[in-house]
């Protein structure tokens, strides 16, 4: 999946939670939101009337309107990445302790599961035929 589909795929999936998604759609969704955050604070420090450099907040008002908007699309498209490995979306809980990151992080890396699971058939194969 490439970078505009999956931007448009997550945004038009912004309130499922269930089915799958590929690496690729989970991973350039991941990258559009940093590349997102980085526009964010250049333009939050533009508004403070500092440069970027000089700029130290950590959430201005652009960045929290951002992070509000962004906020259920990006658990949605976490929960479908754990349901692409045949885990539960609940494991998406794990975030609140710092430690959690790490199987969280490995299994967003991790190829999903060729064949269908409970959660639906595979979405390469979907793409594919």
């Amino acid at each position: 999946m490439n970078f505009s589909l999956a931007i448009k795929t997550c945004f038009s999936k912004y309130t499922d939670f269930s089915g799958r998604a590929s690496r690729s759609e989970y991973w350039n969704f991941t990258l559009f939101i940093l590349i997102f955050f980085f526009i964010t604070d250049i333009i939050d420090s533009q508004i403070a009337g500092v440069s970027y450099w000089e700029y130290y907040d950590l959430y201005g008002p652009v960045s929290i309107i951002f992070e509000i908007l962004i906020f259920i699309p990006s658990a949605a498209v976490s929960v479908r990445r754990l349901h692409d490995l045949n885990k539960s979306g609940w494991l998406i809980l794990l975030t609140v302790t710092i430690i959690g990151l790490i199987p969280l992080i490995y299994w967003a890396c991790k190829k999903g599961d060729d064949n269908g699971n409970k959660f639906g058939p595979s979405p390469i194969h979907l793409k594919k035929n």
